[in-house]
């Protein structure tokens, strides 16, 4: 089996452990007066964490400030609160679930979260995909008391999907439920599928 060339040389860290290769900015013919400047600049705009890697490998890594709490320093082991960050984790699982199979992402949302799922007419729910939600293109009313209430009452339309956008975090957040449901379609499927060879086998 032939590798990839672009992933040929890339570092992986191994898994349970702690450990994890460096690389030195000047290994890499880096300006490292330009990189003091940038950490006084990241400094100074209260960021916390700043990491580059190169090839997997680390080369700079740099923590500031304090916990959120404001009792200890920041360092690599403290606990952090993501926010929408986490958005790009959710997006990412929703590009391996396409990739395994298991959805896509120009499906229709209600085949995995059913019928109803907003208070839209149903004409208009079915026009949401799954990519409608990742792009906060649903045309869901964002004129509404709680932009984090994913009750279908909280879900009401405004304008058909992908003419409009809008920063709002209840749509996207149930691509969880979306990704957990066809997970357990795929699940169904096989135990209903075993359980036809099991009785073509007895």
């Amino acid at each position: 089996m032939t590798k990839d060339p672009e992933s040929a040389d890339l570092y992986f860290p191994p898994v349970n452990s702690d450990s994890w290769e460096n690389l030195t900015p000047a290994s890499q013919g880096w300006d490292e007066a330009a990189l003091n400047e940038l950490y006084n600049y990241l400094e100074e705009q209260n960021s916390r964490a700043f990491i580059v890697l190169k090839d997997g490998k680390i080369v700079v890594e740099k923590y500031w400030g304090q916990n959120l709490l404001g009792n200890a320093d920041f360092t690599s082991n403290t606990p952090w609160y993501w926010a929408s960050a986490g958005k790009t984790l959710t997006a990412f699982l929703t590009g391996i679930a396409q990739q395994e199979g298991l959805l896509n992402i120009g499906d229709k949302t209600s085949k995995y979260l059913g019928e109803g799922w907003t208070s839209a007419p149903a004409e208009k729910e079915d026009l949401i995909t799954i990519r409608h939600q990742l792009t906060m293109t649903t045309g869901l009313d964002y004129e509404v008391d709680d932009l984090d209430c994913t009750d279908p009452s909280c879900l009401l339309y405004k304008a058909d999907a992908g003419t409009q956008w809008f920063y709002r975090n209840a749509a996207y957040t149930l691509i969880e439920q979306v990704i957990s449901n066809a997970m357990l379609r795929v699940k169904a499927t096989i135990i209903s599928q075993t359980s036809g060879w099991s009785r073509q086998l007895v």
